[in-house]
């Protein structure tokens, strides 16, 4: 069953590209027509890659690991920062720090210090800062926490990068291509999707147009943690099991070595009841050999 519809996309202006003038070629595949001088994109196109898109960011959730999603454009920062945290995952909605995914160690510095600062704020040492210190430390802390207090949480490199508008982002893009994560890109028709893996062709400008594909993507995102959950309760209900049947053995094998004792006492109670009727036998001769003396 198809996450979205053509009628949804269509009542959300998803279809609406850029002038006939701004678009790029490679984006020809996508587009539909051409009317008043503005692009079309195919939505049937789209439908059929949101589903595909959706399907890989469920088994990226299932199997645990981080989605990371950018969108620094003024209308799409709320539904960006909303969609993410719903589903617990990090997400870029101020300026893109250079460097953030291919010199990521000193960017888990920068938000280590934004840690230490709280530490210091919790433990008493800003009593004994001076007022202008203070400010100074203030000011460094708010700053920090608005540029990168969305990946606080963001320990390693994500597994996957979500785009919106991947013409504004496309240093974020590079970054990406050049460690090899996989990029989901909301393209428009004036964007390149060359360097992108997953492409949802749609108007990337409008806001229900991005509310309605992160929806449908964030639902597939949120089916794949709930199904990791499930794994795991089974999981640990099965070792649980194991655990007890483990316990249980010991007792069931401490049987077994009685009955396997008794048994050679009887066989060497055999033998032994045996032997005084072959030491009596030769008596019989002694007496005869007597006798005929």
């Amino acid at each position: 069953m198809a996450r979205t519809n053509f009628d949804q996309l269509l009542q959300a202006g998803c279809h609406f590209g850029h002038l006939k003038r701004k678009w790029n070629p490679a984006m020809a595949p996508y587009i539909y027509t051409e009317r008043n001088g503005i692009h079309i994109i195919d939505l049937h196109k789209t439908v059929i890659k949101i589903d595909e898109a959706a399907d890989a960011l469920k088994q990226i959730a299932k199997s645990g690991k981080k989605i990371l999603f950018v969108a620094t454009k003024k209308q799409t920062k709320e539904i960006i920062a909303e969609k993410a945290q719903s589903v617990g995952m990090p997400y870029v909605i101020e300026r893109w720090p250079g460097g953030m995914l291919t010199n990521f160690p000193t960017i888990r510095k920068a938000v280590k210090k934004m840690a230490n600062i709280d530490k210091l704020m919790t433990d008493g040492t800003f009593n004994n800062l001076s007022k202008r210190e203070l400010l100074q430390v203030t000011r460094q802390r708010a700053k920090l926490e608005k540029n990168l207090g969305s990946i606080a949480d963001l320990t390693r490199l994500p597994s996957a990068l979500f785009v919106v508008d991947v013409l504004k982002e496309q240093i974020a893009v590079r970054e990406a291509n050049r460690l090899g994560i996989p990029v989901f890109g909301i393209v428009d028709s004036n964007s390149d999707p060359k360097n992108i893996d997953f492409i949802i062709p749609a108007n990337d400008d409008a806001k229900d147009s991005v509310e309605v594909i992160l929806s449908a993507c964030c639902a597939a995102i949120n089916e794949g943690i709930e199904e990791r959950k499930v794994e795991k309760a089974d999981e640990k209900a099965a070792d649980e099991q194991d655990e007890v049947a483990e316990e249980a053995k010991p007792k069931r094998q401490a049987r077994k070595p009685r009955k396997a004792a008794e048994a050679p006492a009887e066989e060497a109670a055999a033998p032994a009841a045996e032997a005084p009727a072959a030491e009596e036998a030769p008596a019989a001769p002694a007496a005869e050999e007597a006798a005929a003396e």
